[in-house]
């Protein structure tokens, strides 16, 4: 089984940074994509950013210019650095994995606990 760790959340003023971080563990073969997404109350989860294993990153528009997702592969582990912060970026921010446990299995998608990130007008 896979687990995430996720850390990194707070409360922040706005204009400020944060950095969020998630480690994957467990029986892992590879790990195809990893990501960040997002929940205010009231609204649909929301994709952030995400990077594939060659590098490739996607971001939503409102993050764009602000936000940077980064891997350390070595660690299994992803990064998402938020900067000049917004009160509309409050939410519950979700860690997302494609992770194949063998050679021969399909890729799963696994999803963190969640971190809050609260930041402050």
């Amino acid at each position: 089984q896979v687990q995430l760790v996720e850390s990194g959340g707070g409360l922040v003023q706005a204009g400020g940074s944060l950095r969020l971080s998630c480690a994957a563990s467990g029986s892992i073969f590879s790990i195809n994509a990893m990501g960040w997404y997002r929940q205010a109350p009231g609204k649909q989860r929301e994709l952030v950013a995400t990077i594939t294993s060659g590098g490739n990153t996607d971001y939503a528009d409102s993050v764009k210019g602000r936000f940077t997702i980064s891997r350390a592969n070595a660690k299994n582990t992803v990064y998402l650095q938020m900067n000049s912060l917004k009160p509309e970026d409050t939410a519950v921010y979700y860690c997302r994995t494609i992770i194949a446990t063998t050679p021969s299995s399909s890729r799963v998608n696994y999803w963190g606990r969640g971190t809050q990130v609260t930041v402050s007008s």
